[in-house]
């Protein structure tokens, strides 16, 4: 009997630490999303009436988002990374390499090509990128 509650208290605590991550990422996710759209939506010269338009809601609404106030739905994220042009990766700072529009139309041709296309074309891009980091380094 006492080694199943010790179980439980386990279990118990376990489930509390997940539930603590989980929360401490979502805060973490939300701050980051917070900064990045009201960063890039000042980027873009758009105003929050601005931005709210063009996703479809009110600029008060996107003033709550960009304060933290209230979390949009994965819907809204989508619209204002297209929005903003970018993904929602960058939106929500899991990257910090910008995709536009036109790198990810890119992206998408590339991974749309047959396999032997696509990996010859990104041998190429792999070459190129490794002269270039050769020529940096050398040039210090």
């Amino acid at each position: 009997m006492q080694a199943t509650y010790v179980l439980f208290m386990t279990d118990k605590a376990v489930n509390f630490a997940k539930t603590l991550f989980l929360t401490s990422f979502s805060i973490l996710i939300i701050m980051a999303l917070a900064d990045n759209m009201m960063l890039l939506r000042k980027k873009k010269g758009l105003s929050q009436a601005e931005l709210g338009k063009k996703i479809g809601t009110s600029g008060d609404v996107i003033g709550r988002y960009e304060r933290g106030d209230i979390t949009p739905s994965i819907e809204a994220v989508a619209k204002i990374a297209d929005a903003l042009e970018v993904s929602v990766d960058y939106l929500i700072g899991k990257t910090k390499m910008v995709l536009d529009a036109d790198t990810m139309r890119r992206m998408e041709d590339i991974s749309s090509l047959p396999e032997d296309n696509k990996n010859f074309l990104l041998n190429m891009i792999d070459m190129a990128l490794r002269d270039f980091k050769t020529k940096k380094a050398y040039a210090k």
